[in-house]
């Protein structure tokens, strides 16, 4: 028997339409219906405060189950609307999956505007016009270089939140330049997805640098807790404030995500930042993708690889010879990889365990 203070849990069917699964999620937030799971869960039930459960990989691609609260959702929601200028009537494309928090907050969005979302993940030819829609980098670099059909859409929109992932800032100009009205987003599934648009948090949420460059958030957005993993969102939610694993510094009044707080190695008893090095190599080399790695090694301690993806120029050396440039001998690259792609976990992140895997499996 559900003991009074749980609710029951449901799993998302993947056959549910979009306004199907639009109707459940509203009687999840009123509570007059089950909690939904947007993926596979071990649970049956959950605290009485929950009505959505979306996992989340995150960066360290360690699982966790986020309970989220109608409360944090319709925050979210509403902020964002509000952020946008977005008035009732007007519509939402869908372009991400609902497994993440990104795909699940154009669904409550709409909610709030009366209408349903045009699911168009996965459509292929003509895309029909929305107000809005959200997307990751990896989608905006495929519009920008060849799929006209996603580029007529996202020019079209009023607005298209671009999150999930680092955007660099020839990306970021090649969309202006295309027409497109890009707001950057930073946020994750224990924020209720992005709560800080170009750099300015939104409605509700406070933002927090310590003196080391953590950013803490505080405010109405954040989840309740790690569903099955309590003890695990203590150490990172405390005194009203989540603590995240990124770095960043106030500017102007406005927030810039610098990398993460675990990304610095040292190869050759010299320290380098994995996000210093991605950053420089994308603002040098604009029109190719990169992912840096420390590959752990008995002669350097850690040593740096660099996986990219993209044709034509630049060669091995000419990367060499700017990084070494750049920040020293230490890191000039101890290997390469060159793929059609780089890998991604979740909707927008590089999986950067399956890259070293491969080149672990080429170095040994």
């Amino acid at each position: 028997m559900v003991q009074s203070s749980q609710r029951e849990l449901r799993t998302v069917d993947p056959a549910w339409s979009i306004g199907e699964v639009m109707a459940r999620i509203a009687k999840a937030l009123v509570s007059d219906g089950p909690a939904l799971a947007f993926s596979e869960v071990s649970f049956t039930t959950v605290p009485e405060k929950i009505a959505l459960v979306i996992s989340t990989t995150g960066s360290s691609g360690v699982k966790k189950d986020v309970g989220l609260s109608a409360s944090a959702l319709l925050s979210s929601a509403r902020a964002s609307n509000k952020f946008l200028g977005s008035e009732f009537g007007n519509t939402w494309s869908l372009l991400l999956p609902l497994n993440h928090v990104a795909g699940v907050n154009v669904l409550v969005r709409s909610l709030e505007l009366g209408t349903e979302p045009i699911n168009l993940v996965g459509h292929t030819g003509e895309y029909p016009r929305a107000d809005f829609t959200a997307i990751v980098p990896t989608q905006l670099y495929k519009a920008l270089n060849g799929n006209t059909d996603l580029l007529n859409h996202l020019k079209s929109a009023k607005a298209v939140l671009i999150g999930g992932a680092a955007l660099t800032p020839q990306l970021h100009l090649d969309a202006e330049k295309a027409g497109i009205n890009v707001v950057t987003t930073y946020g994750m599934t224990e924020t209720a997805g992005g709560c800080v648009y170009n750099g300015q948090a939104l409605d509700g949420v406070k933002l927090s640098v310590s003196k080391d460059g953590r950013i803490s958030i505080k405010g109405s957005t954040l989840a309740s807790t790690y569903i099955g993993a309590e003890s695990l969102w203590e150490t990172t939610f405390k005194n009203g404030w989540f603590t995240t694993s990124d770095l960043g510094r106030i500017e102007n009044e406005k927030l810039i995500v610098e990398g993460r707080n675990d990304d610095v190695f040292v190869t050759g008893g010299e320290n380098l930042s994995i996000a210093a090095i991605e950053r420089a190599l994308h603002a040098h080399f604009p029109h190719k993708n990169f992912a840096a790695l420390a590959i752990d090694s008995a002669q350097w301690g850690q040593a740096l690889h660099i996986a990219m993806a993209g044709p034509g120029f630049p060669g091995e050396t000419d990367i060499s010879d700017y990084l070494v440039e750049y920040f020293g001998a230490a890191a000039k690259p101890k290997g390469f990889l060159q793929l059609p792609e780089l890998p991604l976990i979740g909707i927008g992140k590089v999986d950067k365990a399956a890259l070293k895997e491969l080149l672990q499996k080429g170095v040994n």
